[in-house]
């Protein structure tokens, strides 16, 4: 769909290619200079469906002969805005065109010094403050709002479903917990709620970091490389997926000590528990496994955060929250094998379908 809206310009191709555009989010500046977020959409060409519609490519869906327009049900669109984890960005093509088969509008959004949104001179993923994002997701979704209005000619203000991913997760989880009514649902993909091991070893964690983070809060701390994750989910090692080597380097970003705090925090926010008003579907591995060294038994297993843990702590996110459990998946249960992804896809779109408006 066109439109005559002087922003089209703003929206320019993006490495996803064909049916893929992104959009730089100005804003403010820090003490590393310019700061941006960068909104990325799927806006592929319209197609008129079938008579059978949806249903129809849902069930070809990995022939991907056709692409349908999304349908707005009568009432508010239905977008879905889609929050990437620590030193990573949006790359998840097929769950987007997933959902969009499903009647979603879908979005996604590299916060700052991440990914698209990477600048050169800045620390890449640094932050003291967690709640630094609620600029960058404030601004992905006043755009979010003024696109759908200007793509569907419908003024009534869009559904948003959040979903996020790990890191991505506990910041949509904090955020939705400070802006009450503000997303229909919010479906957290293996999210970073808790240190692995325990709140006892958080709180050991805190105690060490806490000087550092107060004199030197951009010191690296030296840990051992963990790249068996990366090996499972990179094609050049032994997953799937075409990753860029510097948005999600295969050793990660370097832990610091002034984000390590602020993670820290976030994590303490969440064993006290939220009051987020959304109802809440987590998604999870079947099991954990964190070593160094990549083994096959990886590619069934959560290879960074304690499931079981994570599983008790998002009971307390919100009066209704849910809890999936997925045999074999990694860590990003839309980066696992094919079988186990397409089921979390479907869990995905019944429950976001089951919150409309």
């Amino acid at each position: 769909m066109t439109t005559t809206d002087e922003s089209v310009s703003l929206w320019q191709p993006d490495v996803l290619g064909h049916g893929y555009e992104c959009m730089d989010l100005p804003l403010k500046a820090d003490e590393e200079g310019p700061v941006k977020a960068t909104l990325v959409r799927h806006a592929p060409p319209v197609v008129h469906p079938s008579p059978h519609g949806v249903l129809d490519f849902l069930t070809s869906f990995t022939k991907r002969k056709r692409r349908p327009a999304p349908a707005d049900p009568g009432g508010a669109p239905r977008v879905v805005l889609y929050l990437h984890g620590w030193a990573d960005y949006f790359l998840q093509t097929e769950l987007a065109e997933y959902l969009t088969a499903s009647g979603f509008h879908f979005y996604a959004l590299d916060l700052r010094k991440f990914g698209r949104s990477l600048l050169p001179g800045q620390t890449p993923g640094y932050t003291s403050d967690l709640g630094v994002y609620d600029e960058d997701l404030a601004a992905a979704i006043r755009e979010v709002e003024r696109d759908v209005a200007a793509r569907t000619s419908n003024a009534t203000p869009p559904t948003i479903h959040m979903l996020a991913h790990s890191l991505g997760g506990l910041i949509a989880a904090l955020w939705a917990d400070r802006n009450p009514g503000r997303v229909g649902t919010l479906v957290l993909n293996s999210p970073w709620l808790e240190l692995q091991g325990s709140s006892l070893v958080r709180s050991i964690a805190m105690h060490l970091v806490e000087p550092f983070a107060r004199t030197d809060p951009k010191r690296p701390f030296r840990f051992p490389e963990m790249p068996a994750y990366w090996e499972s989910v990179s094609n050049e090692a032994h997953g799937e997926w075409i990753l860029d080597p510097t948005w999600r380097p295969r050793a990660s970003f370097p832990i610091r000590a002034g984000w390590t705090k602020a993670v820290l925090a976030g994590h303490a926010a969440v064993e006290r528990k939220l009051n987020i008003d959304a109802p809440v579907l987590v998604l999870l591995s079947g099991r954990t496994r964190i070593q160094a060294e990549w083994t096959a038994d990886l590619m069934r297993a959560d290879a960074v955060i304690d499931v079981e843990e994570t599983s008790r702590r998002a009971l307390g996110l919100a009066r209704r929250t849910a809890v999936f459990r997925y045999p074999g998946a990694l860590h990003d249960v839309f980066l696992s094998r094919r079988t186990v992804r397409q089921q979390a896809y479907r869990d995905v779109a019944v429950w976001l379908a089951a919150y409309p408006y």
